[in-house]
């Protein structure tokens, strides 16, 4: 079945637009667009020009927001993601420089982790940078997944999803959770929720971040979980607990507040409920599938 986004009327205004930008920028297509990435919710082409190849992205209607946090973050922290070229937040489309190579294929290549430390430096900077954003981040449609609701969010999925009494019945332990996070007094701001491998891009030596159609206005240590338990904690040969996760911690805190060391024992409640913060953002959109996978790991710690 052909996606929207493969219609030939909507890839030609498509590349209308692109084109449309290169030449403000001063710059101009050299050869037909690739349309490497296609799924329901999202598209991206591939564009050469005389100066390397750019890459033009759209969203559905539910994630246009996405060009609202790319602007921002381009704006607060241009050194952790690839240059924004051009940008509309009404038609949710974007034009941005090369990235690179995902870090998926560097990792193995260069048999380290070591950029990781690097990259979870990267998010606790732009977890600081936007904190001023936020009211202006949800007023175009960022998912609100601050701790004041999340228990009653969770309630409300886990009886719509029709899960297992054990997943009902853990939400007390959300609000016993959520209470114990906000006594630490962090101000909630956007976080990238979804920051694995795949969202991560070398380039020149630089760790870029891309990918912000998932990201949501919650705690910012809830970034944690889908990076170390779900990406840094299988290590290098993609085996469950295979690397120790404390030393990325590490460098996420000191990066995000060098001042306040007790903001390590906020780490395991933010783990946990990182998971939560996954399961209800945009389940739909997700899927049944890996909604309940989230909520496992919220639950058990692993993904089965």
């Amino acid at each position: 079945m052909i996606t929207p986004w493969e219609d030939p009327a909507w890839l030609a205004g498509a590349v209308a637009w692109v084109d449309d930008r290169l030449a403000g920028l001063g710059r101009e297509r050299t050869g037909e667009p690739e349309q490497p990435h296609v799924r329901t919710w999202a598209t991206a082409l591939r564009v050469p020009t005389a100066e390397g190849p750019v890459w033009f992205k759209a969203n559905t209607p539910e994630l246009r927001h996405e060009v609202a946090v790319a602007e921002r973050v381009s704006a607060r922290v241009p050194d952790r993601v690839p240059a924004l070229l051009a940008s509309d937040v009404a038609s949710g489309w974007m034009l941005m420089a090369d990235a690179g190579e995902r870090l998926r294929e560097v990792v193995p290549r260069e048999q380290s982790l070591a950029r990781w430390h690097d990259v979870l430096a990267g998010a606790a900077d732009v977890a600081r940078a936007l904190e001023p954003d936020v009211d202006d981040l949800l007023a175009v449609g960022v998912p609100d997944l601050r701790l004041a609701t999340l228990a009653d969010h969770y309630a409300a999925l886990v009886e719509r999803l029709d899960l297992e009494p054990r997943f009902r019945d853990a939400v007390g332990r959300v609000r016993d959770l959520v209470d114990e996070l906000a006594s630490y007094a962090v101000v909630e701001t956007l976080q990238h929720d979804d920051l694995h491998d795949g969202q991560v891009f070398v380039k020149d030596g630089r760790n870029l971040i891309l990918d912000w159609g998932d990201a949501v206005v919650s705690h910012p240590f809830f970034t944690l979980s889908v990076t170390l338990e779900g990406n840094v904690a299988w290590g290098l040969d993609d085996v469950e607990d295979s690397e120790d996760i404390a030393p990325y911690v590490d460098s996420y805190l000191e990066r995000y507040a060098p001042d306040r060391p007790e903001l390590r024992e906020a780490v395991p409640a933010a783990l946990r409920l990182g998971w939560v913060g996954r399961a209800l953002n945009n389940p739909d959109v997700s899927g049944p599938e890996h909604t309940l996978t989230r909520l496992r790991m919220f639950l058990d710690g692993r993904p089965g």
